[in-house]
């Protein structure tokens, strides 16, 4: 069984993988097989990690989110339907001091349904899951966050919620 392999069986089998944790499962530790400290780009298997995160990340049955303690979380399509209905709640814990800024931005996502973004403002509608976002990488180099309405991502994924979240 080949790295990607791998790592799709052990999405399945558990429903989420993180990038790099000391906790949960996690995809540096299984293409690696080390626990590492540091950044996984200081790695000798640097390379092999970013590939492996890019073909798990471009998967058919894999949601890219901010999930798990706001850190980049791949998510199995058989959970997809309850991460969007907690997602779409519009919770207290979503909502409640949110930040002016942010507020702005998230106004300017509903009502043009996507558009790219940096910054705090960006992070923190993504942390709160207000918003889904996607990591491009622009032409001049730079990072930035397509974010979008989660009932457009919905349409776009053919995923809708499970129901209200409990």
């Amino acid at each position: 069984m080949d790295t990607n392999q791998r790592l799709l069986a052990a999405l399945e089998t558990g429903g989420l993988l993180m990038v790099q944790d000391r906790t949960f499962p996690n995809v540096v530790a299984l293409v690696t097989g080390e626990t590492l400290r540091g950044s996984w780009w200081a790695h000798p298997r640097c390379h092999e990690i970013f590939r492996s995160l890019s073909d798990l990340a471009a998967a058919p049955d894999v949601m890219v989110t901010k999930l798990v303690q706001a850190k980049v979380t791949f998510v199995h399509r058989r959970l997809w339907k309850s991460v969007l209905s907690v997602a779409m709640a519009r919770d207290p814990w979503q909502l409640e001091g949110l930040s002016p800024a942010a507020r702005v931005l998230l106004d300017q996502v509903e009502r043009e349904g996507s558009l790219e973004a940096s910054g705090p403002e960006s992070a923190e509608l993504e942390h709160r899951l207000l918003v889904h976002g996607d990591q491009i990488h622009t032409e001049s180099g730079k990072h930035k966050a397509r974010l979008e309405t989660w009932p457009a991502w919905s349409r776009r994924s053919g995923c809708g919620p499970a129901g209200p979240a409990a």
